[in-house]
């Protein structure tokens, strides 16, 4: 199983594009919000394109889960087909159970807590446009995984990301060539990830 990741496209239908190219086929693309809005605080993304990035989520042709970003309108779900979710989407795949939220309203000890609560495999946020892997609860449980952002990175190289979790690897990728920013690896035991 491959699963495509990625975050804070913003509006811009060129980092779409590339995070599709570098992701390539996956069985699910999850999305942890901020889609079409660059936001106040942002200036417009490279080739910023609302309405063209709505009609390429649309006729994208894989299963997509995307979770309601603070950019996020309800104008956005009248052209966008598949449902943004909120405040979070729960996806139950292959044993694996993972939660998609923005992360723009939980703190870092919020998450843990749903992790441990919960059992969860993964938590995929967004917000922040830094990526990172972090296993919160050691190798007693699961995984968060910020994917960054294609569209407006906050990193200092300034290079848009996204992520791959594939072969008990998670793994975070430069849209431009793919190369890998970050990894960790995980694994499931008796249908947990450690």
């Amino acid at each position: 199983m491959r699963l495509g990741i990625i975050s804070d496209t913003h509006g811009s239908l060129c980092a779409w594009e590339q995070s599709l190219h570098v992701l390539g086929d996956v069985d699910l693309l999850l999305h942890a919000g901020d889609v079409l809005y660059h936001g106040p605080r942002n200036p417009l993304p490279d080739g910023h394109d609302a309405k063209g990035l709505a009609d390429a989520i649309n006729q994208y042709p894989g299963r997509i889960v995307i979770a309601r970003g603070n950019c996020d309108a309800d104008i956005d779900q009248v052209v966008i087909d598949v449902p943004i979710q909120a405040p979070y989407a729960l996806v139950i795949i292959e044993g694996m159970s993972i939660v998609v939220l923005h992360g723009h309203a939980t703190s870092e000890e919020d998450l843990r807590d749903l992790m441990r609560r919960f059992g969860l495999s993964f938590i995929v946020t967004g917000h922040t446009h830094i990526p990172g892997i972090v296993k919160p609860l050691g190798d007693s449980g699961g995984v968060i995984i910020n994917p960054g952002s294609p569209a407006l990175p906050k990193t200092a190289e300034r290079r848009g990301t996204c992520a791959i979790i594939e072969d008990e690897v998670a793994r975070i990728v430069h849209v431009d060539d793919g190369s890998e920013l970050m990894s960790s690896t995980w694994r499931r035991v008796s249908g947990r990830i450690l």
